[in-house]
């Protein structure tokens, strides 16, 4: 077992993930020069999608006011949340530990749902499929929503 798995994770481990994250950016930007290159790539990506465009704009418009987490998840959440409040009186120092772990959990869960996202339409370049702007336009309605609901907080 390596010493990230035995430590429960921190808001200081996805603050230094920083550096991950631009080393996996240069990857993809070495992956899409190779795929400018390709000018079958472009015929393909020409072709109209306005049903399949239709479609992802409904599902993004139910996307940004639906939750973040489904609500069984939700619910375990906030039933861990109350289990780390309730621990706050007889070992105060564990609690905010556990609450520091429990919301870089969240965090964490919630970065992996959107690098996953981001990588389905990556392996769409790759295979050389369509990728149509409203395709990109429903992902950075997603993205907008997102942080339009972090700076709420």
């Amino acid at each position: 077992m390596s010493p990230e798995q035995e430590r429960p994770l921190t808001t200081a481990d996805l603050a230094n993930a920083d550096e991950t994250r631009r080393r996996a950016d240069a990857q993809v930007v070495g992956r899409q020069a190779v795929a400018a290159d390709d000018p079958s790539r472009a015929a393909r990506n020409a072709q109209p999608q306005a049903a399949a465009a239709a479609a992802g704009a409904a599902v993004a418009r139910r996307r940004d006011d639906s939750p973040l987490f489904a609500e069984r998840d939700a619910t375990e959440l906030r039933k861990q949340w109350g289990d780390v409040q309730a621990g706050f009186v007889d070992e105060p120092r564990r609690a905010v530990q556990q609450a520091d772990g429990l919301v870089a959990d969240v965090m964490k869960r919630l970065a992996e749902t959107f690098a996953s996202e981001r990588a389905n339409l990556e392996h769409q370049w790759d295979r050389g499929d369509d990728v149509t702007t409203e395709d990109l336009r429903i992902a950075l309605q997603r993205y907008r929503s997102f942080f339009d609901r972090l700076l709420a907080v």
